[in-house]
């Protein structure tokens, strides 16, 4: 095969993880619409818990592979804060604050990612990369920034501490290369995740009441959809690219939001919001571009993965 055909098929591979990985925030952006409109009111933690738990028994119900002893100390860090941590904040940040407030936050993550990389393993950011990420964050401001926003403290704090789980977690899961499946890693993780959260929701959020279809298909949904194949494909996609480029990914999330509510809901889409969305479309393909130029090596190649 000829140098040019290898880079082709490498180009192409790349495109195709780039876009698999892509359908994980797309589905993710469909969390605020869901919650807001079809789940029982004031109950974040059980939210997350339900999320979490059942996609992850399922999913090692498929993939059944014990971490090795070594790996167990990681697992348990990964589960806490890609799991656990960041699906109790955004939780709380999607109850507490207007969907762009909390979405303009979560538009650090790609810097957050940088400034993990360049502190503990000497990386510097590509300078191109920064002013991409942040072109991507004033588009995101444009987009879903209102001078009407409700500024409040929990719920900005809860933003700002998911950005930073968020990011942690794609540095630490790149990282930690898992020595099993990408479907048993990601089964483990929501199911550690989701016996964490157990405690907190039991302590702290009332008891649900009796659901109706409308509120179980929501919690399913979320479940299956945004649990189960959304993080299979986050997960796949950490390992196939760079962390940087995965990290801009997750700008497609609130993208994604806006364009529900305003297809669903009849939201008003203005030029401000038109210049904004096509910042951070530009933002993502020009990180995605950037990086391309230094692939990292995907995780370690299981024989039984069922994901």
């Amino acid at each position: 095969m000829s140098m040019t055909q290898t880079h082709n098929n490498g180009t192409l591979r790349t495109a195709l993880d780039t876009l698999l990985t892509a359908l994980a925030p797309g589905i993710w952006g469909s969390t605020y619409i869901v919650t807001t409109e079809l789940l029982p009111p004031d109950r974040p933690f059980t939210a997350a818990l339900i999320r979490a738990l059942p996609a992850g028994l399922i999913l090692l119900s498929v993939n059944q592979a014990l971490p090795s002893r070594a790996y167990w100390p990681k697992l348990l860090i990964l589960s806490a804060i890609n799991i656990a941590a960041f699906q109790a904040m955004i939780f709380i940040a999607a109850y507490r604050l207007p969907g762009g407030l909390a979405a303009v936050i979560g538009a650090f993550q790609p810097l957050l990612v940088m400034a993990l990389a360049w502190s503990l393993d000497a990386k510097r950011p590509i300078p191109l990369a920064v002013l991409a990420s942040g072109g991507a964050i004033a588009g995101m401001a444009l987009l879903l920034l209102s001078p009407t926003a409700s500024w409040d403290v929990i719920g900005i704090t809860a933003a700002f501490a998911g950005a930073f789980f968020m990011a942690a977690g794609i540095y630490l899961s790149r990282r930690w290369a898992p020595d099993m499946s990408v479907g048993a890693f990601t089964g483990w993780q929501l199911l550690l995740g989701g016996l964490m959260l157990i405690p907190v929701a039991l302590a702290i959020d009332p008891p649900l009441p009796p659901l109706n279809a409308v509120q179980a298909g929501g919690y399913i949904y979320l479940s299956l959809g945004g649990a189960l194949v959304a993080y299979a494909l986050w997960f796949r996609g950490i390992g196939r690219l760079s962390p940087v480029s995965v990290s801009s990914l997750g700008l497609l999330s609130p993208v994604t939001a806006v364009l529900l509510g305003w297809v669903i809901l009849g939201e008003r889409l203005n030029t401000q919001g038109l210049i904004g969305l096509t910042a951070v479309l530009a933002g993502i393909l020009a990180v995605q571009f950037i990086q391309h130029h230094s692939p990292p090596p995907a995780f370690p190649k299981q024989e039984n993965s069922h994901v």
